[in-house]
Order: structure tokens, then C-alpha cells, then sequence
């Protein structure tokens, strides 16, 4: 697959409330953000298969990492 392949194809960014996202500039920032990560992730993936890292241990991997991405914004998560 070619790194622009796919480039713009971009998700439907929604608030919490499950409504489209309507501002042009966070879009942006989302579009390009998303964009940058599948570019690396794809380039680690390319990196992980050409050193003989077996992809399905690489794709876990990459889940696990999102899985343990933290909202900083939660209120629901409050530390003592």
C-alpha cells in the first residue's frame, strides 16, 4: 500500500453527544492529527514485519496502547 492511499479518508468526528463536529478548524486539527499517526503506525508496522515481528503481536500491541491511552479531561476520574 502507498503511504497516500487511504490519506483522505478521514472519520466523521463527533461530540460526545454522538452530533457531527461542524467547526472547520478543529476538524483540521483532527484530519491532520489522524493523518500523522496512521503514517507512523503504518511505517512501525512496515519497520515490525521487515525485522520478522509477527503482525498479529504488533497489532495487539497497537491496541493495547490505545486501549491505555488516558483522558486527562474526565472529570468522572478524579484522583485524591
Amino acid at each position: 500500500m502507498k503511504k497516500t492511499e487511504n490519506v483522505d479518508h478521514f472519520p466523521t468526528w463527533q461530540a460526545s453527544d454522538g452530533s457531527p463536529l461542524s467547526c472547520v478548524e478543529k476538524i483540521k486539527v483532527l484530519n491532520d492529527n489522524f493523518g500523522e499517526l496512521r503514517e507512523i503506525m503504518q511505517d512501525a508496522l512496515e519497520d515490525a514485519l521487515l525485522m520478522g515481528c509477527d503482525e498479529e503481536q504488533f497489532r495487539n500491541v497497537m491496541r493495547d496502547l490505545v486501549a491505555e491511552l488516558h483522558n486527562p479531561y474526565d472529570k468522572s476520574d478524579k484522583q485524591d
